[in-house]
């Protein structure tokens, strides 16, 4: 059993939280993944900053700005990596960014440099399955699982390619767009994971647009997981470097909500 495996075989849905590494400031960062784990986070994805963000919207955008403004680079965001696992042991931590600053020095220097900090899985959010031949692969070789995106425009014929190396867990993307500004209807998402489901084993996590206890809850009924970023963004970017409790308040909100919610599928 790996850390994320673990997380999602617990007896409720898994709480994925995601927040940008270096904002407000680098050393700002471990304070508010720590609120995370207190909050009852049971996976951290921490994102990479970068110019252009294309898949995020106006928080997320506005976090990443504020990060490199902050002076952020690749080796901050390992450094936070490092300090967070020798803190939080058990605690799945996930980098989700884009292609650029993870091969700016190639495959299998941002692989090694993962697996040394102590990192579960990557989200790559603009390399296609396709050509997914340099990251993935350095990825698998050093134990750390590539995380996959799916949409509602992943159709039958394209799901296969999709889900061709992917591990950890596949991450439904709600809705088409990006990050942040509207959450799908519940029918639809209850009919995309169950589609899912039926093709692969991987534990199906949920987000964009998830803001509430109760959109959690819904969602967490049928899916293995929920995913909250950008609402979480926007509580660090309204505090600043004081924004761990207000953001260990809020997880927590959302954790209680989906320690009631367990799947009748598990």
């Amino acid at each position: 059993m790996s850390r994320l495996s673990d997380a999602f075989a617990k007896d409720h849905p898994a709480l994925v939280t995601f927040v940008t590494a270096g904002d407000p400031t680098p050393d700002a960062t471990g304070a508010i993944l720590d609120a995370l784990v207190a909050g009852g986070a049971d996976v951290i994805e921490l994102g990479m900053p970068f110019t252009d963000p294309m898949a995020d919207g106006p928080a997320i955008q506005a976090a990443n700005i504020r990060s490199l403004a902050a002076g952020t680079r690749t080796a901050d965001i390992v450094s936070i990596a490092t300090a967070f696992r020798a803190r939080h042991p058990d605690v799945p931590l996930v980098l989700m960014g884009y292609a650029n600053p993870m091969l700016r020095r190639g495959a299998d220097w941002f692989a090694e440099a993962a697996a040394q900090a102590g990192v579960d899985g990557v989200i790559c959010v603009d390399i296609p399955p396709e050509e997914d031949d340099a990251l993935g692969p350095a990825l698998r070789s050093k134990g750390i699982d590539p995380i996959r995106l799916a949409t509602p425009t992943t159709d039958a014929a394209r799901l296969p390619q999709v889900l061709d190396g992917a591990s950890g867990f596949l991450y439904y993307v709600s809705v088409a767009g990006i990050t942040g500004l509207q959450q799908a209807a519940q029918g639809s998402i209850d009919h995309a994971v169950a589609r899912l489901k039926a093709a692969t084993d991987l534990p199906i996590a949920v987000g964009f647009g998830v803001r509430t206890p109760a959109q959690a809850a819904a969602i967490g009924a049928v899916a293995d997981g929920v995913v909250v970023g950008s609402a979480i963004v926007e509580i660090v970017a309204q505090h600043g470097a004081d924004a761990p409790d207000a953001v260990r308040t809020y997880v927590q909100s959302l954790s209680e909500a989906l320690a009631s919610a367990r799947k009748v599928n598990r």
